[in-house]
């Protein structure tokens, strides 16, 4: 089960080398992509999409970072520069001229390292709470890559998620909302590592994937991005806001803004306020 939520629009396919690509489109207007974080799909961005959907045109894929659906070919390159390849080819494949790119969670990190290695693929790049620099994983979470990196470890993981308590756990989603996740939208995240096989391998392979190297590479990168970029962060520890202050010194073109009342995931807490960000930020950068 993925991606329960009613405001995405109807799912498409695209084909690329490394499998199939499941996503989400709805809306007419500049496009702009989104990229969500690992245990989670496009469902990350229901509230946001609801709000913007009437301006721009809104493509929200399921990539495979564990709340996927379909699994990759072996072979698939899950390395942070390789996940950023998947997307500018994603791009490509679906013929979208220089979107803007919006990430959060992991795939903030994503999309860091498409701004760093192939920002000609983009027109501008979003960033909310997300991974970087040395962060990667932060410490609540890094056990995932314990217990993904093996069938048992990831048998147990994947049904231990199935319980709402253990859900709203510091070492789970506790931490990365002030609020209760919907029970189905959390079954959207976290089914598909217990109901497919082919994810659950995927997964290990992005786990044992994840180094702090990569983070703080796209970072140092970051200083030559030639497009605009809005760094929309919160106040909280798991992604800290000094991070989020460091990366709008780094880009060249970037400007901060703070969420309040939040968590990391800003499309939960605050999906509204999140949606006007990004909308202004849009309306201002292509004016210029």
């Amino acid at each position: 089960m993925a991606t329960a939520g009613s405001d995405l629009g109807p799912v498409h396919h695209v084909e690329l080398p490394d499998g199939v690509i499941r996503y989400h489109a709805t809306g007419d207007g500049p496009p702009v992509v989104f990229v969500h974080g690992i245990i989670a799909n496009a469902d990350v961005w229901r509230g946001v999409v609801a709000v913007l959907r009437d301006r721009y045109r809104c493509i929200t894929p399921d990539w495979p970072l564990g709340g996927h659906v379909q699994p990759m070919r072996p072979g698939t390159e899950f390395t942070l520069f390789g996940l950023a390849d998947l997307v500018r080819r994603t791009i490509a494949a679906l013929d979208l001229a220089a979107p803007a790119l919006v990430g959060n969670d992991t795939g903030g990190a994503i999309c860091q390292a498409v701004a760093a290695r192939h920002p000609e693929s983009i027109s501008s790049l979003v960033l909310t709470p997300c991974d970087a620099f040395d962060n990667f994983l932060p410490l609540p979470i890094r056990h995932l890559q314990v217990l993904g990196r093996t069938p048992a470890g990831l048998t147990v993981l994947a049904e231990t998620l199935r319980l709402r308590a253990v859900q709203r756990m510091p070492i789970a989603f506790g931490l990365l909302t002030r609020r209760a996740i919907p029970a189905d939208i959390m079954a959207s995240y976290t089914g598909p590592l217990r109901d497919h096989p082919g994810v659950r391998r995927d997964f290990a392979q992005l786990v044992r994937s994840i180094s702090p190297a990569f983070t703080r590479e796209a970072a140092e990168d970051l200083r030559s991005f030639p497009h605009p970029a809005l760094i929309a962060w919160a106040r909280q520890n798991f992604f800290p806001l000094a991070h989020g202050e460091r990366l709008a010194g780094l880009i060249p073109d970037a400007r901060l803004r703070v969420i309040e009342d939040s968590g990391p995931f800003v499309t939960e807490d605050q999906p509204g306020e999140t949606a006007a960000l990004i909308d202004a930020f849009l309306k201002e950068t292509s004016a210029l």
